[in-house]
């Protein structure tokens, strides 16, 4: 592992939790010669990329920030000579099903101590790529809880007061879990459920020696119905206008998508055995 290394500080980390932020920062500053960068958006993150050197980019950040940084290195086909390195801050569930540690600490020390293990990666016909899962339909998205207003004294009345007439934002409904969908799925050109078939759910996982894995949840009358599942290299998917979850993101509508699965695409710094 190379000593030198680029902290990248995504901005939404430093205002989730700063206080992670700085743990992270100093741990590493005090096990290697690290340099940091603060960029304040996704352009200067990118170029704080492109200019890492011989230094070993570290980026501290959610998954989004991950799937950012996996995605610009594959696009410039430099994902194959990169061992990527994480500190999760903020929602960082894809990160952690990697086997990332949750803590700030130990995560800075995994970077510090840890070894390069090498990952599939599911890329799609559209350059984008799928770290941990793939979903389809996207689960539903919610509306954001209204936040606990904190309680003081001395001016908490006009705390009150001007939140009570300041404008408030709209309100944004949730939106309901999709119904069942018509969709084909093919794994290696082998058609594993037809458009006349509804389905509840279909998932796709990077699995291990080139293979994804795919579990298609068919609609139900009764009884639960017997996940249909295959394994394969490539997988088609085609259907009237479907979105799907990516990691952290949800993508669509399109009508078809395949992605492939790159053997040992990528690698990633963990904890030693």
């Amino acid at each position: 592992m190379s000593e030198q290394l680029l902290v990248i500080i995504d901005p939404a980390a430093r205002q989730t939790d700063g206080e992670s932020v700085r743990i992270a920062k100093d741990v590493l500053s005090a096990g290697a010669a690290a340099k940091v960068c603060l960029p304040d958006g996704p352009e200067e993150f990118a170029r704080a990329l492109g200019r890492r050197g011989s230094r070993r980019p570290v980026v501290v950040g959610d998954d989004r920030a991950l799937v950012r940084t996996v995605t610009l290195l594959y696009r410039r086909r430099e994902l194959a000579g990169c061992a990527l390195s994480v500190v999760p801050v903020g929602e960082t569930s894809v990160a952690r099903s990697l086997g990332v540690p949750g803590g700030a600490v130990a995560a800075a020390r995994a970077v510090l101590d840890g070894v390069e293990r090498r990952l599939d990666l599911l890329v799609d016909d559209s350059d984008g790529v799928v770290l941990g899962a793939l979903g389809i339909p996207p689960e539903p998205v919610r509306a954001a809880a209204a936040q606990p207003v904190p309680v003081g004294s001395g001016r908490a009345w006009y705390r009150s007061l001007a939140r009570t007439l300041a404008p408030r934002p709209p309100r944004l409904p949730a939106i309901p879990a999709p119904g069942p969908s018509r969709l084909r799925v093919e794994v290696d050109g082998e058609t594993v459920v037809d458009l006349g078939q509804p389905v509840q759910a279909v998932s796709v996982t990077p699995g291990t020696g080139g293979v994804a894995e795919v579990e298609v949840r068919p609609l139900s009358v009764g009884a639960e119905a017997t996940p249909l599942r295959a394994s394969g290299r490539a997988v088609t998917v085609v259907g009237t206008d479907f979105r799907y979850r990516a990691d952290a993101a949800v993508s669509g509508p399109v009508r078809r998508r395949t992605w492939r699965v790159l053997e040992d695409a990528w690698g990633l710094v963990l904890p030693s055995p």
